[in-house]
């Protein structure tokens, strides 16, 4: 893609990389041990982990490029519907579903990114919002999402034919892995050469313009790879729940993925991950406050913005001059 033989460098060394490395073997090595603990109730992890994985997806697009998207919830819930579509009424396995509803998500993306990503600021912002808002008006009238029932009982059958979905902790374990390896594929991404333009991009886009390289097709494909992971955050968490329903594609869902990648820090790679735990708990533990779970929500979004101006992993990493 690049039409200059200007190569920008990555600022992370050695150093940053084996921090990186570490934290990442950290958190998978909690995560794996974690339900066998007895000490959280293993949905919870599964519904949090898929939450961090469409924030990641959500902190790739704006941490790294720039661009604030307030229609992401649509990728989420459009890969939901798919996915629930395609298990229940069609018999697909459910690596099949999983597949299915990715190039759905992707296919979305793309039509969404055509026409959002030659907006700039509050304009793209404003797009998204609205396209979303369309697909929500049409997945409310569409026959095969049944409206405010939305698709029930979508089954957990075997992955791979080997693999038996409706056993908790094999299907954790499948979640896990599968959140790992997204993880990865976004660590890999933003450390590539692709990446460093696209934090270019970020940083100056009229400079990156200028050495050459074509910022509306970088920024198309960050926002469709973007689009691509929420929707495989969106179709896991369908067979986890074993339903898909309007929340998913309605636009306070995309509210929360803003706030769980803010909580976290914004443009860190564990900072997403961090965030969608902590939001996911407080809905979850929280719950029998009812409406003032939204209120507390809004105290914890206040408080990171005073006290903690990067999100909780962005001070930490600040404050230890390591990346994070």
């Amino acid at each position: 893609m690049a039409a200059s033989s200007t190569v920008i460098q990555s600022p992370s060394g050695a150093r940053g990389f084996n921090t990186e490395l570490k934290v990442f073997g950290g958190m998978a090595a909690l995560l794996i041990v974690l339900p066998l603990t007895g000490l959280v109730y293993p949905y919870f992890i599964m519904q949090a982990l898929c939450f961090a994985l469409f924030a990641c997806a959500f902190n790739l697009l704006i941490g790294y490029v720039g661009l604030l998207s307030f229609g992401h919830a649509v990728f989420l819930g459009t890969a939901g519907y798919v996915s629930a579509h395609a298990a229940r009424v069609w018999g697909l396995a459910p690596e099949l579903a999983i597949l299915l509803a990715v190039m759905a998500a992707l296919g979305l993306g793309l039509a969404i990114g055509l026409l959002a990503i030659r907006r700039q600021g509050i304009y793209f912002a404003m797009t998204t919002l609205a396209l979303s808002q369309m697909m929500y008006f049409v997945y409310l009238q569409a026959p095969f999402t049944h409206g405010e029932d939305g698709i029930q009982g979508v089954p957990q059958a075997r992955l791979l034919g080997l693999i038996d979905l409706s056993k908790p902790l094999i299907l954790y374990y499948s979640v896990l892995a599968i959140f790992l390896l997204a993880f990865l594929l976004i660590y890999r991404a933003i450390n590539s050469p692709f990446g460093e333009i696209l934090k270019a991009i970020r940083e100056n886009e009229p400079r990156a313009i200028s050495l050459g390289y074509k910022t509306d097709r970088y920024k198309l494909v960050a926002f469709v790879l973007s689009a691509g992971l929420a929707g495989l955050a969106g179709a896991v968490k369908v067979i986890v729940a074993q339903n898909a329903s309007l929340t998913d594609v309605h636009w306070a869902m995309s509210g929360e993925v803003v706030l769980m990648t803010l909580v976290g820090g914004l443009g860190t790679i564990f900072g997403p991950v961090v965030g969608a735990f902590i939001i996911t708990a407080m809905q979850q533990y929280l719950a029998g406050w009812g409406q003032w779970v939204q209120v507390a929500q809004g105290v914890i979004f206040v408080a990171c913005v005073l006290a903690f101006r990067r999100g909780i992993v962005g001070e930490i990493a600040a404050r230890l001059k390591i990346p994070l």
